[in-house]
């Protein structure tokens, strides 16, 4: 073949890229488009806005950890609210905003999180750790423990090393989108052969943000379409309705966490197994929440939760995925409510 063909070649093959490339970008922005003109019932919502009583406590390690006390000082219970990963204690909003009136609650940034302080030692042994000092140093009475997704982790690791705190200290619990273990064997959903390849592609993927945070980071910074579309597409289950603000809203938590801290804490997640643990919760009211389409901490991860705890109740919220506390956060405040109502009857 003669160089002036090759040449020629080559461009069209470029070239062809090019379109292919150009073509899915414009297909991409056009569905973010058509996405954002559609109504938005919270686009007026306050989202990050809600604030409480500035306080520090300050672990064993070093590590200063930031949370926020609202509602009145002699409610009856405090809700002690345990936020997910990669996300703060502002994903509490529509929690925050129904309870607050009620009961006295305690949000927390954990480690490595929000406007926590960073640490080495991510793991969720750790994070139960962090929990117990918060009770200890920021709820002098009886409370209720709500955790999603690694918060719900926190919750287990608190149960695994301080067993003797439920049914005294700690009333009642609640676990959302959450699991007791074997997260590594999760599919998100996608065919085996393709979820295969992308467990093998991960941790090489975590490596590289484990090395080179601050460049990836750089990338992150101003956010995608790309993002939101995945977001959208893994963190919530109605994909119609779903609010624009409040996927951008979740986003903003996300990008807003370092790439090392993502790094840091994923072997944690995956190595996490706490069922054995599970049988403590037996000792008060537990109410667990799921979105039925939860890919990232599937139902059968609550079931499994709800088998090893059998007084707890279960909800399954149809049609929801894995950030149902911002999805559907009237079934989930209905669940929380009639959770604290028991634990204030002093149910088992």
């Amino acid at each position: 073949m003669s160089t002036r063909r090759k040449v020629g070649l080559a461009g069209a093959v470029v070239g062809a890229a090019s379109a292919g490339v150009a073509a899915a970008a414009l297909a991409k922005r056009y569905a973010v488009g058509r996405i954002r003109l559609r109504p938005d019932l919270e686009a007026n919502e306050p989202f990050g806005e809600l604030r409480g009583r500035r306080e520090t406590v300050t672990t064993p390690d070093g590590v200063r950890i930031h949370a926020e006390i609202d509602g009145p000082d002699d409610a009856p219970l405090t809700v002690v609210l345990c936020h997910g990963y990669c996300l703060t204690l502002d994903s509490w909003h529509y929690q925050w905003r129904d309870l607050r009136e009620s009961y006295r609650l305690v949000m927390w940034d954990q480690r490595c999180h929000g406007q926590s302080g960073r640490s080495e030692d991510c793991s969720i042994d750790r994070l139960g750790e962090d929990l117990a000092l918060v009770l200890d140093e920021l709820v002098p009475g009886p409370c209720v423990l709500v955790g999603h997704s690694m918060g719900g982790m926190t919750i287990m690791a608190l149960a695994d090393r301080r067993p003797e705190l439920f049914g005294d200290k700690v009333r009642g619990v609640s676990l959302i989108s959450t699991s007791a273990g074997k997260l590594a064997e999760l599919t998100l959903g996608l065919p085996a052969l393709v979820s295969k390849v992308v467990h093998k592609a991960v941790p090489s993927a975590v490596s590289v943000m484990r090395r080179s945070g601050n460049l990836v980071d750089r990338g992150r910074e101003a956010g995608t379409d790309l993002s939101f579309l995945a977001l959208r597409y893994l963190g919530f289950g109605d994909s119609k309705s779903v609010s624009p603000t409040v996927v951008d809203f979740v986003e903003s938590m996300i990008r807003a966490t370092p790439s090392e801290v993502i790094a840091d804490f994923y072997p944690a997640l995956m190595s996490h197994d706490k069922l054995t643990a599970l049988d403590v919760l037996n000792k008060v009211p537990t109410a667990i929440i799921v979105g039925e389409r939860d890919w990232l901490t599937p139902l059968d991860h609550s079931k499994a939760i709800a088998a090893a705890v059998p007084a707890a109740e279960l909800t399954t919220v149809p049609a929801t995925s894995h950030l149902v506390q911002l999805e559907r956060p009237g079934v989930v405040n209905d669940a929380l409510r009639e959770l604290l109502k028991r634990a204030e009857r002093g149910e088992t």
